[in-house]
């Protein structure tokens, strides 16, 4: 039975994936190719996808896996899936009309991708807020799936813009002290495993472990921490600080001055304190082999958003659920 607030599990309609070909995958055979682009399945499985009819190459269904050029349109249309129930109520934290802060529950994702198309935010927004004279609002960023706390939406176009700007300003610094950069700070709330900080409530430590792409079984590459010396290797940045320690967990309190891809997951496991629950990154923060980005268990939430708007004054915003020990 599907909890009260829930979307049951359903059917969706289905998705169309659209695909280029460009001279690096001139020469591969069809079925290689999306192997290659989505490795989530195997060559086999792409096999049988073009055996049922789902692949189409340059506006006709394929009968046999064919090489590739430059300039083929690829067109996978995946039929209808299952979609697992998910949290659907939030608290609103702010509304002016405009601007949109909502509590994002954890379970709930914010755009479609991957497993999900109708189960998301975005979705729930459009049915929600369908003829609204103030408009639809929509995401201006993104927060991981099992990621709660503040989700920053807006009706105008213009606003969405100046926001995504404000936000992506603000964990723009690299290897800069997290601060109030260009108007705008974001501070997270993690449970960590129990004991493992080398810190005492109320002390603080900075870590700046550089993130970097590494080989994984599952993904081809996937983000964890990284030594810094290979290309494409990102400096980082983050202010964490212990607020409670329990016999089950460490609440701590985290500020970013740099947006990596999983970056508080990946710091916190970095200095040997992972996120409790986190099926990814262990001590050290390489990522498991037989786990994903996507999967759950963990706890972390955007707490509090401080932000100056263009006529100056200030908005200051905290979740409306506290993270629990």
């Amino acid at each position: 039975m599907t909890p009260a607030g829930w979307l049951p599990r359903a059917l969706n309609g289905g998705w169309s994936y659209r695909d280029r070909i460009d001279a690096r995958s001139t020469g591969l055979s069809v079925t290689a190719f999306y192997a290659g682009r989505y490795r989530h399945s195997a060559h086999a499985e792409w096999l049988r996808r073009l055996a049922a009819g789902e692949i189409e190459r340059n506006g006709r269904p394929l009968q046999a896996d064919e090489p590739l050029v430059a300039g083929d349109r690829l067109v996978w249309r995946r039929p209808p899936w299952w979609e697992e129930a998910v949290p659907a109520d939030w608290a609103v934290v702010h509304d002016d009309g405009d601007l949109l802060v909502l509590d994002k529950p954890s379970g709930l994702p914010v755009l479609p991708a991957g497993g999900w198309l109708e189960h998301t935010v975005l979705r729930l927004l459009e049915r929600r807020h369908q003829g609204d004279p103030a408009g639809l609002p929509r995401p201006v960023h993104r927060l991981g799936r099992f990621t709660s706390g503040l989700l920053v939406c807006a009706r105008r176009p213009a606003t969405r813009a100046w926001l995504s700007a404000r936000l992506r300003e603000s964990t723009a610094g690299g290897m800069a002290e997290p601060a109030a950069a260009a108007g705008c700070r974001k501070i997270y709330r993690a449970l960590l495993v129990p004991g493992a900080l080398p810190l005492a409530p109320g002390e603080s430590l900075v870590i700046t472990t550089p993130i970097g792409r590494r080989d994984h079984p599952q993904l081809g590459q996937i983000w964890c921490a990284a030594d810094g010396l290979r290309p494409g290797d990102l400096a980082a940045h983050s202010s964490l600080s212990l607020l409670e320690r329990h016999a089950e967990s460490d609440l701590v309190q985290v500020a970013i001055a740099s947006g990596r891809p999983h970056q508080i997951r990946i710091h916190c496991a970095a200095v040997g304190a992972p996120l409790l629950g986190d099926p990814l990154y262990g001590p050290g923060g390489l990522a498991e082999a037989s786990a994903r980005p996507g999967d759950g268990g963990y706890r972390l939430q955007a707490w509090r958003l401080e932000l100056v708007r263009p006529d100056g004054t200030r908005l200051a915003l905290e979740a409306a659920q506290a993270l629990v020990v």
